[in-house]
């Protein structure tokens, strides 16, 4: 399923096709997409407890505040990445290990009512005739990024999961499995786009365009 003859879902920037509309477009639903992740764990966080008055780096709603160099680089690679890790006190929380899941997992979902809304402004442009090539990408890229949350390493959602199973007596093996996590998704995206075939694709491009199909058609 394409967004157009030339963009394909989810989106991967080809150096040598290389269009102007595409990019641009590109670029502001990555910002979208990752501001609407970070806020919403934040909203999250804050919901479950971990309140801060004045905090500059809570819902301010300045996408490039909220930008992470690896997960930038990722989604020029690989058409997926987060958000710079949203600072949470799992102290604050009633039950740590299972609100700091359920916050981190309010940023995928966040990029699926994202996709929805901009599935219905899709449908409303067509009813119009316009041209809605736009936010079908802003639907294309909040899939993305949420679906590719499911890789089970940090900073993503499932990452996340896993991180709270490690033992909290291992503290050696968490710490590295929590700074290894975006090297690793980053090293993977690099080799399957190099090899034009990997795991990542494989796998969770099908579930991304069903779910683009469902929500953009």
């Amino acid at each position: 399923m394409l967004l157009d003859s030339a963009w394909p879902v989810p989106f991967i920037i080809n150096p040598q096709n290389l269009a102007v509309d595409a990019i641009t477009a590109f670029a502001v639903s990555v910002l979208l997409a990752v501001m609407i992740n970070a806020e919403a764990q934040a909203f999250a966080a804050t919901f479950f407890g971990d309140s801060r008055i004045g905090a500059k780096d809570r819902f301010h709603f300045n996408a490039f505040l909220h930008l992470d160099i690896l997960g930038c680089i990722c989604y020029l690679v690989g058409g997926f990445g987060w958000p710079r890790t949203m600072p949470i006190d799992a102290g604050k929380f009633k039950h740590p290990g299972l609100y700091m899941v359920l916050t981190r997992f309010a940023g995928p979902l966040a990029n699926l009512v994202m996709a929805g809304i901009g599935g219905s402004l899709v449908m409303i442009m067509k009813t119009f005739d316009w041209d809605p090539r736009v936010f079908l990408m802003v639907v294309g890229v909040n899939i993305t990024t949420a679906v590719y949350s499911l890789i089970p390493l940090p900073p993503l959602a499932v990452g996340s999961l896993v991180y709270e199973l490690i033992p909290r007596t291992q503290t050696s093996l968490r710490w590295i499995f929590l700074q290894a996590g975006p090297f690793a998704i980053l090293a993977l995206a690099l080799l399957e786009r190099i090899k034009g075939q990997g795991i990542f694709g494989y796998y969770l491009d099908p579930i991304i365009r069903a779910i683009f199909i469902f929500v953009a058609s």
